[in-house]
């Protein structure tokens, strides 16, 4: 059995947060949810995730900086980031990508199962049968 692959997930909206959880865990991943910013940034490294699903507009620190320090911190510098927003112009787009995330998923255009796929495509991990 090979061991979980983790997953960090940074949501304010806790009941989105509650189904993202309850979803990636029937889907086997090992899930740990925070709702800020900060949090997000000491549990990348104390928690070492596989991948994180990052909401962009939170309080205190937005996606866009933790993202930005996830990116030049050598422990978190090659975590997978997925950013999961509301926000749906190109130019946040943009600024996502400049800042190196892997994918850009805009919430009212995805369903979580949308949202699953493209988790495992970037972890490599195969659909379960």
């Amino acid at each position: 059995m090979d061991t979980k692959k983790k997953i960090l997930l940074v949501e304010d909206d806790e009941a989105l947060a509650a189904v993202y959880k309850s979803r990636l865990e029937l889907e086997g991943f090992e899930t740990m949810e925070v709702n800020n910013g900060e949090n997000a940034l000491s549990s990348a490294v104390q928690f070492k995730p596989d991948l994180i699903l990052l909401d962009v507009m939170m309080p205190k620190i937005s996606g866009f900086d933790v993202l930005d320090i996830l990116r030049n911190t050598p422990e978190t510098a090659n975590i997978r980031v997925i950013m999961l927003t509301a926000l749906s112009q190109p130019k946040d787009k943009e600024k996502a990508e400049s800042l190196g995330v892997d994918d850009y998923l805009v919430k009212s255009q995805v369903v979580i199962g949308d949202v699953v796929e493209r988790i495992k495509h970037h972890l490599g991990v195969s659909a379960q049968n």
